[in-house]
């Protein structure tokens, strides 16, 4: 699947006392770009709550590597990496022109809305993952 960008800038609720951007808010600008996707895929999270599937986030890796600062326009991008019945990753990064600003790897797991318990995912959406992917 080709990578998603969502452009972002960074304002100065996103910024410490000093300007720079704090380290969780690159988690949410990551958050926001997937959501993003899963729209561009023609999917909400409104719609997926309400057929019963959530989305979560099952584990992460992170790495820093240099600041963004107030009023910086960056794009954060997404791309799957894998997909597997109940799950999917994701390579995620937030980049500033041609520097890479931060990286992760981002495991996103669908589960039934009301039990938690993995899911497989909605056929509709299953459909939409799979093709482009190589399933593992």
């Amino acid at each position: 699947m080709s990578e998603f960008v969502l452009p972002i800038k960074v304002y100065i609720e996103d910024t410490d006392a000093g300007g720079i951007v704090y380290y969780v808010n690159y988690l949410k600008f990551m958050e926001r770009a997937r959501s993003e996707w899963l729209a561009d895929l023609g999917f909400g999270q409104r719609e997926l709550l309400e057929s019963g599937a959530q989305l979560v986030v099952h584990s992460l890796q992170c790495r820093y590597a240099r600041p963004a600062r107030l009023d910086d326009r960056l794009d954060v991008t997404a791309r799957v990496v894998k997909t597997k019945p109940c799950s999917v990753q994701f390579s995620q990064s937030v980049r500033n022109g041609r520097d890479t600003l931060c990286e992760a790897t981002v495991d996103i797991a669908c589960v039934d809305a009301q039990r938690f318990k993995p899911m497989r995912w909605p056929s509709a959406l299953s459909a939409a993952l799979m093709p482009d992917t190589h399933s593992q």
